[in-house]
């Protein structure tokens, strides 16, 4: 059984960094696609990093501030925040998939996490 569980969501000021997890069980991320996904209240899921095959993707809003990373030693990535602002307020959820094609509409992803809370104020 896979499964995905995110940690380190909360609530910051505007400015601050926070640092998403993604533990993985019973699935391999070492050469799958990893990404992170967040929904606004009453928007739709949208698609804000992943990885694979050495290549990297952001959603134009976090370039430069967001960085995706992994540890396949301990099967788990992460999803570093650095300036974060009120608009970047939503649950973030990790997802896995086979392939990171179409990463950004989700559909490439096979398993989520339950989601975390990130909540910035300014």
């Amino acid at each position: 059984q896979v499964r995905l569980m995110e940690s380190g969501g909360g609530s910051v000021q505007a400015g601050e960094s926070l640092r998403l997890s993604c533990s993985v069980s019973g699935w391999s991320i070492k050469y799958n696609c990893i990404s992170w996904f967040r929904a606004f209240p009453g928007k739709e899921r949208e698609g804000v990093a992943a990885a694979g095959e050495s290549k990297f993707y952001y959603v134009d809003s976090v370039k430069g501030r967001f960085t995706i990373s992994q540890d396949n030693a301990n099967n788990t990535f992460y999803l570093q925040m650095a300036t974060l602002k009120s608009e970047d307020t939503a649950t973030y959820y990790c997802a896995v998939g086979l392939s990171c094609f179409q990463w950004s509409t989700g559909k490439d992803m096979l398993y989520w996490g339950k989601g975390t809370p990130v909540s910035v104020s300014s």
